[in-house]
C-alpha cells in the first residue's frame, strides 16, 4: 500500500467532525490516482492506524467509496479497490461529451471575463507527463467552473477526476499524441471561450474529449486491470 508520511497529519487537522470526510477524501484521491491500485485489498484497522483515527470514520469513509462503485466490500475480508471496467470506461466518457461541452456553451455566454481571462494559464505546459494528467485535469475542471450552474460543474469535476484512473492505468500501453498537440487544443477553445463563440467551444471540447476515449479505451481493452 502507498504511504505518504503526512496521511495522519492532513487527516487530523480536520477536527473531528470533519474526520470521516477527511478520510474519504484522501482515500478516493489515492483510489482515482492509482496510488491505491485496482485489485488492492484495504482493511479498516490497517487505514485506521494510518490515519492515526477510530476505525468509524474510516468505515464510513469506505462505505460511501462502496456506494460510488470504487471499492467493494469482502464479507469478512475487507474491501477491495474495483478494476476499471470496460462498460464504466465508456459510461464516464459519453456524460463527459454531454455535459462538459454543455458547461462551455454556458460559459461563453455567461462567465466574467476575468474568468474566461484566466484560463490562458492554459496555453503553456512543460513538465513531465504525471503532471501533464493534473494540468489535464486542472483545465477541464477550469473550464467547467466559468459555467453558472454548480451541480454541472461538480459533476464534471467528478468525472474528470475519475477519467484520470482510466489514463493513469492506461498510460503505460496507450499511444497518445504529443502533449503539445493536446495544448494546443486547449488553446484553441480559450480561444473560442474568450470570443463568447459558445457553439465553438462546445464543438472542439466535445471533440476534444471524444478523441481522448479512443486512445484510453484501445489501451485500456489491452490492460490486465481492465474487464
Amino acid at each position: 500500500m502507498f504511504v505518504e508520511p503526512d496521511a495522519a497529519s492532513e487527516i487530523n487537522e480536520s477536527g473531528p467532525g470533519l474526520l470521516r470526510d477527511a478520510v474519504y477524501a484522501r482515500l478516493r484521491e489515492e483510489i482515482l490516482g492509482c496510488r491505491l491500485t485496482p485489485g488492492e485489498e484495504l482493511r479498516e484497522q490497517e487505514l485506521a492506524a494510518r490515519f492515526e483515527v477510530s476505525k468509524q470514520p474510516v468505515r464510513e469513509a469506505l462505505l460511501r467509496l462502496e456506494r460510488e462503485r470504487l471499492i467493494t466490500v469482502l464479507p469478512r475480508q475487507g474491501y477491495r479497490v474495483n478494476p476499471i471496467s470496460l462498460a464504466d470506461a465508456r459510461d464516464i466518457f459519453r456524460f463527459r461529451e454531454v455535459m462538459e461541452p454543455a458547461c462551455a456553451a454556458d460559459a461563453a455566454r455567461h462567465a466574467g471575463d476575468a474568468a474566461l481571462k484566466d484560463l490562458d494559464a492554459f496555453r503553456v505546459f512543460a513538465a513531465g507527463q504525471g503532471d501533464f494528467i493534473r494540468y489535464n485535469r486542472a483545465f477541464h475542471v477550469a473550464v467547467a467552473m466559468c459555467s453558472p450552474h454548480r451541480r454541472m460543474r461538480e459533476e464534471v469535476a467528478n468525472l474528470v477526476a475519475q477519467a484520470d484512473r482510466l489514463v493513469l492505468v492506461s498510460i503505460g500501453t496507450m499511444q497518445g499524441r504529443d502533449p503539445d498537440v493536446l495544448v494546443t487544443e486547449h488553446a484553441a477553445i480559450i480561444d473560442a471561450l474568450q470570443a463568447r463563440n459558445g457553439r465553438q467551444a462546445a464543438r472542439l471540447l466535445k471533440e476534444h474529449i471524444a478523441d481522448a476515449e479512443k486512445r484510453v479505451m484501445a489501451a485500456l481493452s489491452r490492460h490486465a486491470v481492465v474487464f
